[in-house]
């Protein structure tokens, strides 16, 4: 059935897994980094503690038959290792079965360290990555022709991606409606990175094209990807442009990447090599009947699957990324449907006096991605996750979000925890622990240009309140007190 296949989109496919690689690279490299203070056996919310809560049906995961931090380290080792072994190509130079393999691996190995990743892994971009992830184990590798039928399946996604934010923003925040949200947006983001001050400080009447620019990428263009060629390739020309303004001005973690890379998927390449006068590719063989079969059921999984993102869309109480079942497969997408307006930093401190005065010398801890130190510069990150980091941006919303962490991580840092202090960029206590430590509540904004060039500051900050009192440790029984 030649119908279901056409080699004019090998490029794009190749392009594509590339880019997947890339990232199940970046989310296994994170899970290396961090999952250990994060989840582990004596992290701030341990995976085990969850296990007995939760069962199978409702997270799967291998690690619901068993986990360590031993066992873990060689599931996201093993992740880290299969990621390289596909981005260097070796999956294009194996039998058919044998490169699904791999792609199933990669999706299990990740989906089971994203639920049991509690709210470390809670974002949008994780469904994301799982789902995209299953398309990925069946557009098949350079010996077969891309199967139609999963390139439609990507552009449904990237449709529901890219429609779904325009709308929940369409029915949040009214300065999506009058086009101002952008006067707050690059400071009051998750993590802003070297170039956000300066796009915080374009002109205001610049903000609202941005705004209004926003709005046609997202309510109009999605309808494009499924146009004919060359409408179809415009339509993924102006996501990827859209996604590289968002990349340079914030850190999204691979938010914005992936959905570049999904839209690589829908750009005719083969024309553009005609084009460009560049030779063609080797045409594939033939695609083998059972994997045919395999993609027809998987096409006809999704279109039932469908059912409840598409309700969500046309919803007037739309869920902004949602998973409808374990598997985060066909998941409903958006961000930012309303929009802070005022940014909040928790601040930790540490005091080497066991009973805090006045008096008292107060060191703070830095943390790599998050604001604190107002002359330090935002740095870049992405596609790179900072979890901690993200995670302390939403506890200066509401200190609910930190509820289930924010005393354990205090414990940590009283203990001097080699783990959680690989997390931060600056330990004020390299020595011997602190005695007390303390949380407070700062109002943050950008500086203005004057005020950047006479202080050298990129941020000014006030005290708005005590977030977390001073805590201690118990000499004997090392508890807190």
């Amino acid at each position: 059935m030649r119908w279901l296949t056409d080699p004019g989109y090998g490029p794009g496919r190749l392009i594509f897994q590339r880019g997947i690689a890339v990232i199940y690279l970046a989310g296994f490299l994170c899970a290396v980094n961090q999952f250990r203070a994060l989840a582990g056996e004596n992290g701030l919310t341990p995976v085990p503690a969850y296990l007995r809560r939760v069962s199978f049906r409702r997270a799967p995961s291998i690690f619901q038959f068993h986990y360590s931090d031993r066992f873990f380290a060689v599931v996201a080792w093993s992740g880290v290792g299969l990621s390289a072994a596909v981005l260097v190509g070796l999956a294009d130079v194996v039998p058919l079965w044998a490169t699904m393999l791999v792609w199933a691996v990669l999706w299990v190995l990740y989906l089971s360290i994203v639920n049991v990743g509690q709210v470390w892994y809670g974002f949008g971009w994780e469904s994301l990555l799982c789902e995209a992830g299953f398309l990925t184990i069946f557009l098949g590798n350079a010996r077969i022709a891309p199967p139609v039928l999963i390139l439609w399946l990507l552009r449904w996604l990237l449709f529901r991606l890219e429609f779904g934010a325009g709308l929940i923003k369409m029915r949040g925040d009214r300065c999506w409606r009058d086009l101002t949200c952008l006067y707050y947006h690059h400071e009051t983001q998750p993590m802003p990175n070297p170039l956000s001050w300066y796009f915080h400080r374009l002109p205001k009447p610049l903000h609202r094209v941005e705004v209004a620019a926003n709005h046609v990428t997202q309510l109009i263009v999605p309808f494009g990807l499924f146009a004919p060629q060359p409408y179809a390739t415009v339509a993924a020309a102006i996501v990827i442009v859209t996604q590289f303004w968002l990349i340079l001005s914030g850190n999204f973690a691979w938010l914005n990447w992936i959905t570049a890379i999904l839209a690589t998927s829908v750009v005719d390449w083969r024309a553009i090599a005609r084009t460009l006068g560049l030779p063609g590719l080797p045409r594939p063989t033939a695609e083998p009947v059972w994997h045919q079969a395999l993609v027809i059921a998987v096409t006809a999984l999704v279109v039932v699957l469908s059912y409840w993102p598409a309700r969500n869309l046309i919803s007037r109480r739309q869920r902004m990324n949602a998973s409808f079942n374990p598997l985060h497969l066909v998941n409903s997408y958006g961000a930012f449907g309303s929009i802070t307006k005022t940014r909040y930093e928790v601040v930790i401190q540490g005091t080497e006096d066991p009973e805090p005065g006045p008096d008292s010398e107060w060191r703070e801890y830095e943390f790599n991605g998050k604001p604190g130190d107002p002359r330090r510069r935002p740095r870049q990150y992405a596609p790179y996750h900072l979890r901690l980091d993200w995670m302390m941006w939403f506890a200066g919303l509401s200190s609910l979000y930190a509820e289930p962490w924010i005393v354990p991580l205090a414990e940590k840092l009283l203990a001097n925890d080699p783990a959680t202090l690989r997390l931060l960029r600056l330990n004020p206590f390299p020595d011997t622990p602190p005695a007390v430590v303390r949380a407070r509540l700062y109002r943050y904004r950008f500086t203005t240009w004057r005020e950047r060039r006479e202080t050298g500051a990129w941020w000014d900050r006030r005290l708005v309140r005590e977030y977390l009192p001073p805590i201690g440790l118990r000499p004997t029984a090392g508890a807190i007190r």
